[in-house]
């Protein structure tokens, strides 16, 4: 059961953890040159704009390579190297409506310092106490057999939700410390994914792919600095970058550059960026287009480029017991010439704080972000490919309203707070029930619809009440949290409004039409930047692609 928060460990994920990203796969020459011909085909040549091949894709991809060159004769080798884990409460694949059949890959890039095969001061040194876990790249690969398409979330690492541990609310980064399963049950309780299969790679793998390709050219448009992840490029132009190196870009969210008009060498003169945690997955995102293009050009059909990412990789790849090799080669055989640029490749909107520390429960928690309603649902619905009146966790209907009791809360001590919202959500058709009351967890605080049943219809009747909240509103299983025995509490939060209900017409005694609404509850906060997006464009600052004579690429 998830219960109340706790701040994060000396064990667990911290501020001076790092990230990883993975690389694009290579196809094995044996019977397979048209897929690698097809694949090639399919690279990147719009504006790096509104083409960027998603960290999502190539973690998937390296997974794809390793049962493409499996097939070619590596099968007995493949199965001596990868990591199969238990991972439970994995969710069964969908069988309702256009979703029957489709499935989502959970893919996680891990910070563990302790099971590299060389430590590095750069990274911190797992016996100097740098021995959290943490999954700082966060991205689920949705594919649909039935279209044949494809689309990609990724979810901010610092996004603060309730169900992150065990114990109860944290940085969504924190939940892999207690495990895979764990970090399963954060997606699916908080956001309402269902997770059919596990992926997990960490900086060994990234950096041996890279060095198998004998390394990438990446153009830098501006000098940048990144003093934790040893990022260090002093000029403008295209720098070739080994593995190592490559491990420096895709890792650094603490950067800063000289822009023009900056006449300092001195890095501590230099522009910091705004975003950190953002800023990282759009360059990781520009990075993987590049390594893709590289291994587009050298590793296909290459035996031995192909047998070195193998053995570079599959130590180090940790997948979930059901991810069979029967079953990746399907998923070969099925999504092999989809075009990965055309498919929705999406970043979770997020809210930003401008206050620095997070305090919740008296624990600090650092930076963190919060959820922002009702953009996030859209954003997940369009990833998934359903309606908004849809059980995103089955694919079936949701219910009505009057079909749903809700009790509320008032969590933040806000006079009268419990009893505006459930007039509110009452006008909307709910079932209201109980009310109450319970201690502010700090000054800002989520919005949460708690259910206390992973039931079909319970968890359909909290996504039901949490559509029709707007503000910062995210889903919470706890079944302590769930008030005088309705489905779903709503734990009021700082910044959020019940959404009013669709304006009807009457006549008045003079025979003149009006409009009736309903009043929504709210309560303001300024400490947040406005909404970020799904998908962000390059920073003038950030590295990209460059051209074959060493300019400044698409």
């Amino acid at each position: 059961m998830h219960g109340g928060g706790s701040p994060r460990d000396r064990q667990g994920p911290g501020p001076g953890n790092r990230d990883l990203a993975a690389a694009r796969p290579v196809a094995n020459e044996v019977g397979l040159r048209a897929l690698g011909e097809s694949i090639a085909a399919a690279q990147p040549r719009a504006s790096r704009r509104r083409r960027r091949l998603k960290w999502a894709l190539a973690v998937f991809g390296i997974v794809i390579v390793l049962i493409v060159a499996g097939v070619g004769g590596y099968a007995w080798y493949l199965n001596h190297l990868v990591h199969r884990i238990t991972v439970k409460g994995l969710a069964a694949g969908e069988t309702h409506g256009t979703e029957s059949g489709t499935e989502n890959i959970l893919l996680v890039g891990s910070t563990d310092r302790c099971a590299l095969k060389k430590q590095y001061i750069g990274y911190g040194i797992c016996n100097q106490g740098v021995n959290g876990i943490n999954s700082d790249v966060v991205m689920i690969l949705h594919l649909n057999p039935n279209t044949r398409t494809v689309s990609i979330l990724s979810i901010p690492r610092d996004l603060f939700v309730p169900n992150a541990r065990i114990g109860g609310a944290n940085k969504i980064d924190a939940a892999l410390y207690q495990g895979p399963t764990q970090l399963v049950a954060a997606v699916q309780e908080d956001f309402g994914i269902p997770i059919q299969h596990y992926v997990e790679l960490n900086f060994d793998s990234f950096a041996s792919v890279v060095d198998a390709l004998g390394g990438i050219n990446m153009y830098f448009p501006e000098p940048v600095y990144d003093a934790e992840s040893d990022l260090n490029v002093k000029t403008v132009g295209c720098v070739h970058l080994n593995g190592f190196h490559a491990l420096q870009v895709v890792r650094a969210r603490h950067l800063v550059h000289k822009g023009p008009g900056v006449t300092s060498n001195n890095p501590a003169n230099w522009t910091p960026e705004a975003q950190s945690d953002l800023a990282r997955i759009r360059r990781d995102h520009e990075f993987l287009r590049v390594l893709a293009t590289a291994v587009a050009k050298k590793g296909l059909s290459d035996p031995l480029t192909d047998r070195d990412i193998i053995a570079g990789v599959a130590p180090d790849l940790t997948v979930d017991n059901g991810l069979s090799a029967t079953h990746m080669l399907n998923l070969v055989l099925t999504y092999h010439s989809v075009n990965v640029n055309g498919a929705p490749q999406l970043t979770l909107p997020v809210l930003e704080d401008t206050f620095g520390s997070y305090l919740y429960k008296g624990g600090n928690y650092g930076d963190i972000e919060f959820p922002t309603e009702p953009t996030d649902q859209s954003v997940v619905d369009t990833f998934l490919g359903i309606s908004a009146t849809t059980n995103s966790m089955t694919g079936t209907p949701l219910p009505k309203p009057g079909d749903v009791t809700v009790s509320v809360e008032n969590g933040t001590g806000v006079t009268n707070q419990a009893t505006t919202t459930s007039a509110a959500l009452g006008a909307l058709g709910f079932h209201m029930m109980e009310l109450g009351d319970t201690s502010p967890v700090g000054q800002e605080a989520e919005t949460v619809v708690y259910y206390g049943s992973k039931t079909p219809s319970v968890v359909a009747a909290a996504q039901m009440v949490a559509h029709s909240i707007s503000g910062s509103v995210i889903l919470g299983y706890n079944p302590s949290m769930v008030l005088g025995g309705a489905e779903v509490t709503v734990d009021t939060g700082t910044s959020f409004s019940v959404n009013a209900p669709k304006a009807t017409t009457t006549s008045t005694s003079a025979g003149t039409p009006s409009t009736t609404t309903t009043t929504t509850t709210s309560s303001s906060s300024n400490l947040f930047a406005s909404p970020t997006t799904a998908n962000e464009a390059l920073k003038p600052w950030d590295p990209r692609s460059c051209t074959a004579s060493g300019g400044e690429g698409p």
